[in-house]
């Protein structure tokens, strides 16, 4: 057992020897202070010392002051504050000044050593519990993966590892963690096989239990949302998981209460331009095409893919309502139109809908494969998901979301598609004009070994356009990739381990749908 330094302050610390004695029974090292001024020379002069014990009422430098100057000289030691007083706004004081913990006077023994253990072995008792926990679930997990046949079978599989993956974000276990990693590769092999089995059935009704898709969120889940009374904010993160759902929803519970959580399926290509374009007109790509000739883009084409958006959403809600629905379309795509956007706001609150997509989500998914900085920030999915937090809390939207808040005006949040972390590279050959994704390619000219992917041979199928008679869709599964032969290690060391979407996973496709209300 690992022997901890404590420095304990107090005025009256003669009183406190059989406390002292029973820690150091504990295999904790003591030393004592009389005043908040000894206190902080030891803590300068010793830098061994792994928690205070902190009076809150001495004489002369106060328990407060005391914390106040201990942050300052090592901001990181832990500091147990033990008061006489239970007044809220000495504890308010404390606990904004970053106290570890506090004991109520008269303390026991047995307090103080669980105060110690809950601040100094906090990561150690996680670990233990949280590999403990997820050894008895990992058996069940696993036979719902055996015997998943169902969408919803699915969804609740995803939610388990999901949940799983961020509970291992406070462990270091790392022989649990690798354990997971598998189940998750086990996961994705079958749900493949699943997508492959089901997709084009769910597309041309030849079954009558569909999940909600791209095409069907805004008739099957959003559009009972609007009411003519209240204005709404529908806010399209683009390429947001559901675990990066999961780690930014604690920071909007001051401001907001989930009404409710769904899940629903990304259609393939689970792309911007495919899944974004579907979710806003309410058709399938080869419809879009279809019905909307001037607006719709092919992978060959130049120029943007998603710039007819707006238009795609207003035929959807007149074909829907079949009325003219007051709303305004937003597309965030930097920094510097989400600060324009802050100050529009209160010209939006008179619209019965307001539709703002945010692309930053996208942007990190892109930048964590061109840009080196960005790639060691976030190199796994644990510090992918630190990152997403990390922008949230500083971002304008927040900030937006506050003020939509403070005016209680309910939001609705949801994505296009998730993202996946790659590992495998995947041989492919295809002539100039294959598109450059790296989950899916489709072309008229692609050589690639069937077993690795999932093979859509003819597009129609699956109602995405034909660009030649003999066109064809193919999609990466679990965590593959798709490189050409040349230059193969060149582009596999610049690819591997980045995060991508286009193809078939858990991540990529069961997305989140969120209602929240203002509290």
């Amino acid at each position: 057992m690992q022997k901890y330094k404590i420095l304990w302050t107090d005025d009256e610390i003669e009183i406190l020897k059989p406390h002292i004695l029973f820690l150091q029974n504990k295999n904790y090292e003591v030393i004592t202070a009389v005043s908040g001024d000894e206190a902080l020379e030891i803590i300068y002069n010793d830098k061994t010392i792994d928690a205070v014990l902190l009076d809150e009422n001495m004489p002369g430098l106060s328990g407060l002051d005391t914390l106040q100057k201990i942050k300052q000289i090592n901001a990181s030691i832990p500091v147990i504050m033990i008061t006489k007083s239970e007044e809220e706004h000495i504890m308010d004081t404390a606990i904004g000044r970053q106290i570890a913990d506090y004991l109520i006077k008269p303390i026991n023994p047995n307090q103080v050593v669980l105060s110690l253990k809950k601040v100094l072995e906090n990561k150690k008792l996680i670990t233990e519990t949280t590999s403990q926990a997820y050894r008895q679930e990992f058996m069940e997990i696993m036979n719902a993966i055996q015997s998943a046949n169902s969408w919803q079978t699915w969804m609740d599989v995803y939610k388990k590892i999901a949940f799983w993956d961020m509970q291992m974000d406070r462990s270091e276990d790392k022989s649990m963690m690798d354990v997971l990693y598998t189940q998750k590769q086990e996961a994705n092999k079958e749900f493949a096989r699943f997508i492959e089995k089901n997709y084009s059935a769910w597309l041309n009704k030849k079954t009558n239990d569909v999940p909600t898709l791209s095409h069907t969120l805004i008739k099957n889940k959003f559009i009972h949302h609007i009411h003519p009374d209240n204005s709404l904010f529908f806010i399209v993160i683009d390429n947001l998981r559901y675990d990066q759902w999961k780690v930014i929803e604690p920071i909007l519970a001051d401001y907001y209460k989930v009404e409710s959580e769904e899940l629903y399926y990304s259609i393939l290509p689970t792309t911007t331009q495919y899944a974004r374009n579907a979710l806003f007109a309410g058709l399938l790509p080869s419809e879009i095409e279809k019905t909307f000739p001037q607006w719709w883009s092919n992978d060959e084409d130049e120029g943007g893919k998603n710039l007819y958006e707006e238009q795609f959403f207003q035929a959807q809600l007149k074909r829907l309502t079949g009325k003219e629905i007051k709303f305004s379309f937003n597309k965030i795509t930097n920094h510097q139109a989400a600060k324009k956007l802050i100050e529009l706001l209160p010209q939006l609150f008179n619209n019965t809908l307001n539709v703002i997509v945010y692309n930053f989500v996208d942007m990190l998914s892109h930048a964590r494969t061109e840009m080196e900085i960005i790639k060691e920030l976030a190199e796994d999915e644990r510090a992918y998901r630190s990152i997403t937090r990390s922008w949230f809390i500083h971002s304008p939207l927040l900030e937006i979301i506050k003020q939509l808040s403070e005016k209680k005006v309910p939001i609705v949040i949801t994505t296009d598609h998730g993202t996946v972390h790659v590992k495998e590279p995947i041989k492919v050959l295809g002539d100039r004009n294959v598109n450059t994704n790296l989950r899916y390619k489709q072309g008229k000219a692609l050589e690639y070994n069937p077993k690795e992917v999932v093979e859509y041979k003819n597009p129609s199928e699956i109602f995405l356009p034909k660009l030649h008679p003999s066109s064809r869709f193919i999609f990466a599964k679990e965590y593959g990739f798709f490189v050409y032969p040349n230059n193969y290690g060149q582009y596999v060391q610049l690819f591997k381990n980045t995060f991508q979407h286009g193809g078939i996973s858990l991540e990529e496709m069961i997305i989140p749908f969120v209602s929240l209300l203002p509290r």
